[in-house]
């Protein structure tokens, strides 16, 4: 499966996106902090293509981030906008 995240890491993640790296509950922060899970686990399937579990925990994985990213749509359109332009996730 995909490698585990550092401390640093998580850091940088919760520090870029949620404004300090002890706001780990902000929506922004929950959200990239997923895409960069999301991306760890596509890079891992496309070499374990029969890795069902992971699979599974990625298509999780998504689920979750895209009732976060429906949250943040409802409560603040513009942190919605400028969040998913960060990330690139939407086109």
């Amino acid at each position: 499966m995909s490698a585990y995240l550092t401390n640093d890491k998580l850091a940088e993640i919760f520090r870029t996106y949620g404004g300090s790296e002890k706001n780990t509950g902000s929506t922004e922060g929950q959200i990239a902090l997923f895409t960069y899970r999301i991306q760890s686990l596509s890079e891992h399937l496309k070499s374990n293509k029969k890795d069902h579990a992971c699979r599974k925990a990625l298509l999780s994985m998504v689920g979750k981030r895209k009732q976060l990213l429906q949250y943040l749509a409802k409560k603040d359109i513009q942190k919605y906008r400028s969040l998913i332009e960060q990330l690139g996730i939407r086109k």
